[in-house]
C-alpha cells in the first residue's frame, strides 16, 4: 500500500510466523483489557469486530486481570473462551497465553507449568494453546526443567509452540542453546515492550532475536494508548492508564512524536494508531505488534494495515 491508504481494512495475505506454520493477521489483539477496562459486553464487541474483519491472533495471559479489585486472574481467558465457544471459531483462531506471573501459579517449575496450562485450557475452553509464553524468566528454576516441561506439553498436544516474554538477551540465548543441546522444544518468539516511545529493545534484545531467527511480537505497541493520539496537551483522558501515560510520555518528545504521526496519518488518510503500528511492524524482527482496544471505535482505528515508505519511516525513527 502507498499514499492514499484509507481506513479500509487489510486486503492482503496473512503472515506466517517464522519457525511455525501459524498464519496470523499482522495485528495481534491484546487481551489484557478484557474483563478489566473493557467489560464483557465491550470485550465481545471488540472481539467480534476484529474477527469479522479478518483478525485471528489474540494474546492473553493467566494473570489478566488479577490486579483489579476482586479479580483473581483468568478473567481475560474466560471471556475469550466463552466468546470462541459462542462463535464456534476456535480452529480459525491463533491463541497465545502465558504462565509464570499469576500469584497463585508463579514461576516456571514443572508442576506449576503443568497445572497452569490445564487451568488456561479450561478457561479458554480448548484442548490446545497455539503459543504458550513463559511470561517472565524464573532464575530459581533450572532452564532445562522449564524447557523439558514445555517440550512435554508440545508432545502431548496441549501446546503447539512456546515463546519467551521479558527475558534478558543472555537468558534467552542460554535457553535457546539448552534446547538445541538437549533436543528440546525451543522458543519461536519473544514478547517485549517496544514502540516508538520505548526503544530499549533495539539495544538489548534485537540482535539476539535476529541472530536466532525468532519473531518479536511486542506489547504496548501504542505506548499504553499514548500513540493513539487521544492524549494531547491540556486534554484530560478518562482511563485507568492515564496517570502512568502522562508521567512517561506527556513531554516535549511525546508531543513532537504525535505531531509527526498526525502529519503522516493525514497524508495517508488513516488513523494515528495505524501509523504507529505500521512503523513498529516494519522494524527488523517484528512480526505482529500487539495492541488492545476497549471499545469498537478503538479497534476500528487499530486494524488498518499500512505501509510506510523510507522517508516516512525515517521521520518517525529519528524523532
Amino acid at each position: 500500500m502507498g499514499p492514499g491508504c484509507s481506513l479500509s481494512l487489510y486486503d492482503g495475505a496473512m503472515i506466517t510466523l517464522p519457525k511455525t506454520n501459524l498464519d496470523v493477521y499482522p495485528l495481534c489483539l491484546g487481551g489484557n483489557v478484557f474483563g478489566f477496562s473493557a467489560d464483557v459486553t465491550n470485550s465481545e464487541i471488540v472481539l467480534n469486530y476484529y474477527f469479522d474483519n479478518g483478525g485471528n491472533f489474540i494474546d492473553t495471559a493467566d494473570m489478566y486481570s488479577q490486579w483489579a479489585p476482586g479479580h483473581v486472574g483468568g478473567e481475560s481467558e474466560t471471556i475469550i473462551g466463552n466468546w470462541m465457544k459462542r462463535r464456534g471459531n476456535r480452529k480459525e483462531m491463533v491463541i497465545a497465553t502465558k504462565v509464570a506471573k499469576l500469584d497463585t501459579r508463579p514461576g516456571l517449575k514443572n508442576s506449576n507449568i503443568i497445572a497452569a496450562c490445564d487451568d488456561s485450557l479450561r478457561r479458554l475452553q480448548t484442548d490446545y494453546i497455539d503459543i504458550y509464553y513463559a511470561h517472565q524468566d524464573d532464575s530459581d528454576t533450572p532452564i532445562e526443567e522449564t524447557l523439558s516441561t514445555f517440550d512435554s506439553l508440545i508432545k502431548s498436544g496441549k501446546v503447539r509452540y512456546i515463546a519467551a516474554s521479558n527475558f534478558t538477551s543472555e537468558r534467552l540465548q542460554e535457553s535457546l542453546d539448552i534446547s538445541k543441546a538437549n533436543n528440546l522444544a525451543s522458543y519461536i518468539a519473544c514478547q517485549d515492550q517496544y514502540n516508538l516511545m520505548d526503544r530499549d529493545y533495539e539495544t538489548t534484545l534485537r540482535d539476539t532475536v535476529e541472530k536466532n531467527g525468532l519473531s518479536e511480537i511486542p506489547y504496548y505497541g501504542l505506548a499504553r494508548g499514548f500513540l493513539s493520539g487521544k492524549y494531547r496537551p491540556g486534554v484530560t483522558v478518562e482511563s485507568v492508564r492515564a496517570t502512568g501515560v502522562a508521567t512517561s510520555y506527556a513531554n516535549e518528545r511525546g508531543w513532537t512524536m504525535l505531531e509527526k504521526l498526525d502529519q503522516i496519518a493525514k497524508e495517508k488518510n488513516t488513523s494515528v494508531s495505524a501509523i504507529a503500528l505500521a512503523w513498529l511492524r516494519q522494524q527488523k524482527t517484528v512480526s505482529a505488534p500487539i495492541a488492545s482496544a476497549t471499545k469498537r471505535e478503538q479497534i476500528t482505528e487499530l486494524m488498518p494495515i499500512v505501509e510506510l515508505n523510507t522517508s516516512e519511516l525515517q521521520r518517525l525513527t529519528n524523532s
